[in-house]
Parts: C-alpha cells; sequence; structure tokens
C-alpha cells in the first residue's frame, strides 16, 4: 500500500507504515496543500475555507493542528458575500464525494462563510473566525447567530478547531481516535509535570 502525496515537486510515494512521517515532513517541507492517502478506500479530510487570501496565516495554524494528527487536509478561499456560486459549485463536488469529511471555515468581521456553507452540505462544519478585538470583539456575534436550521460549530482558537474536527473524524477511524486519546493524555502530563514544578 501506499501514501500519494501532491507536492511542488511533484509526486512521491512511501510505504503506508510512514505515511504520517512522510506526510508531516513533506507538509513542512513542500508547503503541501493536500495529502491524499490511496490504500484501497476513501480516507477522511478536512476542507478549510477561507473568505480571503488575508486568512491564510491564521488558517496555517489550523492545518498545522490537523497535521499533528495525521490528517489530510486541503485550504480553498471563496467568499460568501463576493464569490458566492463559485463556492456552491465547489461544495457540491465535495459533498459528491462520499469520503469521511470536515469542513471548517474561516472568516473575520461578517461571518456569512460557515453559515452558508453549513446550509449547503450535510458534514460537519466548524467556524473558526479570526478574533478581532475591533468593535469590541462583536464580529464573533455573526458566527453565534444563525438562521434555523442553520447549525456550524465554534471554535475560536486553531487548535480546538483541530481537535474538533479530529474527534469527529474519529468516529469512523480507530487509529485517529487513540491520536485523540494520545493529545489529551499529553495535555494531562503536562499539567501533572507543571504541578510538580510548583512543589
Amino acid at each position: 500500500m501506499f501514501i500519494a502525496a501532491a507536492a511542488h515537486f511533484g509526486l512521491l510515494e512511501a510505504e503506508h507504515s510512514d505515511a504520517r512521517i512522510l506526510m508531516h515532513a513533506l507538509r513542512r517541507s513542500c508547503n503541501l496543500t493536500r495529502v491524499i492517502f490511496d490504500v484501497g478506500r476513501n480516507f477522511m479530510l478536512a476542507i478549510v475555507w477561507m473568505g480571503s487570501p488575508g486568512d491564510r496565516d491564521f488558517a496555517g495554524k489550523i492545518t498545522d493542528a490537523l497535521g499533528s494528527y495525521g490528517i489530510p487536509w486541503e485550504t480553498r478561499i471563496a467568499s460568501a458575500h463576493k464569490t458566492p456560486h463559485y463556492l456552491l459549485d465547489a461544495l457540491s463536488k465535495y459533498e459528491a464525494d462520499p469520503q469521511p469529511k470536515v469542513y471548517i471555515t474561516v472568516a473575520g468581521r461578517s461571518n456569512a462563510l460557515s453559515g452558508m456553507v453549513d446550509a449547503a452540505v450535510t458534514a460537519p462544519v466548524i467556524a473558526c473566525p479570526p478574533y478581532s478585538d475591533k468593535f469590541g470583539g462583536a464580529d464573533i456575534y455573526s458566527s453565534l447567530r444563525v438562521p434555523s436550521g442553520v447549525a456550524p460549530a465554534v471554535a475560536l482558537e486553531p487548535k480546538n478547531a483541530a481537535l474538533l474536527a479530529a474527534k469527529i473524524l474519529s468516529l469512523a477511524d480507530a487509529d485517529l481516535a487513540e491520536r485523540v486519546r494520545e493529545a489529551q493524555a499529553e495535555q494531562r502530563r503536562r499539567l501533572y509535570d507543571a504541578d510538580q514544578s510548583e512543589r
């Protein structure tokens, strides 16, 4: 079995047993925007939608965290206000693919992106809007107050958005569930160690 990874320099293959290690190394060194596992079945995917190119740095924190769980991801850019037809067309193509997926939406100011994506798909949507202290932080309300029948989850921290995505996708993947448990155990160990250092 092989892992195929699309990188700037072309296509690289490695034994599946080394897939996760390869994925981390390649994505960091080659700025991968997608890692595709090819082992005879559809694998999970996290699609990170940005409202504009200005959201790249914030979205990068999310994809870094997704990579730490070994979750393949893509980044896309579309505006619910400026390119709605383009967004809906792209979403319909993702939805036609039966692979397990989660959408993470990153849009500041008036965050119509999260609600629009959620209303158009059946897969889970996680809103992770870049926080701004302008207007007293009131931008967040556009992520929290959404119409009935529209239900994106909201996680304000990039790492937490990735964690929620990992938990959702782990419902169909025992290996990913174990990686989530390991990450939680590491959080506990850090607190235990910090407490010991206080004594």
